[in-house]
């Protein structure tokens, strides 16, 4: 029983260690930039989300031109092409794409010294699931023609696309929950334009195979920016510390300025 103690203690230090603390230092105009950064992302996704969903209803802006980028993408359909924008389709897909996030949040997580990271992409994931299920139940979009698509029917509702917006949450805040640790700035870049790459080719193969309207691919991807500013903000609000400063803000006591 006397050791009882000291093992709920232990036990508390490892939880506390590996899933509670993670603290990096940056300066104050550094810290401050990644907040500016969450918000514009989040107000932008939200603005242009909130401007797409109004044209979806209303059949007019962007939603009028859906129609128009659907027939001409119907011209640029080969088969070999085909063959590849099914293989992404399967790749992120509702079947890969939750494998794929499964093994990298758990592998991520059991080999780091800290599994905050993997936890907040792990949370943001669920995030985007919740709200495609949300919306789209919500808007109840019909799909493009089921005989023009190239990959088996899809009858269930298309705004926004799931497929887009999982792809865009796994490769955007993966992106900067990895890079955002990197201190040289050419490494960030090509993460974040490599992410960028892969989110339009989810979008493409969407489009492409006919199971999206355009309107659909730009909601999650604007949706996706609105997640990605959140995790930015949780990110930086747990993590980024000034030189000096406490996990309450305050300076302390030996790096305080003197009376």
């Amino acid at each position: 029983m006397a050791d009882e103690p000291a093992g709920k203690a232990g036990w508390w230090r490892v939880f506390h260690d590996k899933f509670v603390v993670e603290e990096r230092y940056m300066d104050a105009s550094a810290r401050k930039a990644l907040y500016i950064t969450a918000g514009v992302l989040a107000l932008a996704g939200a603005f242009v989300f909130f401007l797409t969903l109004t044209d979806v209803l209303q059949q007019d802006g962007l939603a009028g031109a859906d129609e128009s980028a659907r027939r001409w993408l119907l011209t640029t359909r080969s088969e070999a092409l085909t063959v590849v924008m099914i293989i992404l389709a399967v790749v992120f897909g509702p079947v890969a794409l939750p494998i794929i996030v499964l093994v990298v949040t758990l592998a991520w997580g059991i080999l780091a010294k800290h599994a905050w990271r993997p936890v907040l992409l792990a949370a943001a994931m669920v995030t985007g699931v919740g709200l495609a299920q949300l919306i789209g139940h919500a808007v109840e979009r019909t799909r493009p023609p089921v005989e023009l698509m190239l990959f088996g029917a899809d009858h269930t509702f298309s705004f926004p696309s799931g497929h887009v917006l999982g792809a865009s949450d796994f490769l955007l805040v993966t992106a900067f929950l990895v890079f955002s640790r990197h201190r040289r700035p050419k490494i960030t870049i090509i993460g974040f334009i490599v992410a960028i790459i892969g989110v339009i080719l989810a979008a493409l193969s969407r489009l492409y195979l006919g199971y999206h309207w355009v309107s659909d691919a730009v909601a999650s991807v604007s949706l996706s920016l609105v997640v990605l500013g959140a995790v930015i903000a949780v990110d930086t609000w747990r993590t980024a510390r000034v030189p000096g400063e406490t996990v309450t803000g305050e300076l302390s006591k030996a790096d305080s300025p003197a009376d």
